[in-house]
């Protein structure tokens, strides 16, 4: 049976110089894989630099971008998240018509639901602010899309690897 594209989650440890991210999106855009997410922070050491990638893509595209990657100067470490445990979060900003003060107490209830908070409001639409998982925020995404999706505006995705199970080393 062959393997079906499938979304993964890169995270590239790089040191904070610049050119790192244009090198890193040119690599990308270059051999035509497509980047649908990715953000970049600073580290708890100023000299380095995280990005968290998000692309699709069969298992050997994949291997091929972690191995380009890894040749680029400026890459420390890559690590595709992907199958193994990890802690990802995304934040939405998502403004919806509201035609009517019952639509407006649906899309307050389904917020509830979800965790959102209601950050504007007026009689014709409302902006609701989400916090999670992108697959919880797709979820929302569908449900409100009937109402009429005005804008939307969403973070990207960060992502960390679990921690590790505890273990008793007094034994030791």
């Amino acid at each position: 049976m062959p393997d079906h594209p499938r979304t993964h989650t890169i995270s590239v440890l790089v040191e904070n110089r610049f050119g790192v991210l244009a090198r890193v999106a040119g690599l990308f855009s270059g051999r035509g894989y497509n980047i649908a997410s990715l953000t970049v922070h600073e580290t708890a050491d100023a000299r380095y630099s995280k990005m968290t990638i998000v692309t699709t893509g069969e298992p050997e595209v994949l291997e091929q971008i972690d191995k380009q990657l890894s040749k680029l100067v400026d890459v420390i470490r890559v690590d595709d998240l992907t199958g193994s445990r990890f802690v990802e979060r995304e934040i939405a900003l998502i403004k919806v018509r509201t035609a009517s003060r019952e639509e407006q107490s649906q899309l307050i209830q389904l917020g509830e639901i979800f965790d959102g908070k209601i950050v504007s409001v007026n009689r014709e639409e409302m902006v609701i602010e989400l916090f999670g998982r992108a697959d919880r925020i797709d979820n929302f995404i569908e449900l409100v899309r009937d109402f009429g999706i005005i804008d939307m505006a969403r973070s990207g995705r960060v992502a960390i690897p679990k921690c590790e199970r505890i273990t008793d080393h007094a034994e030791n």
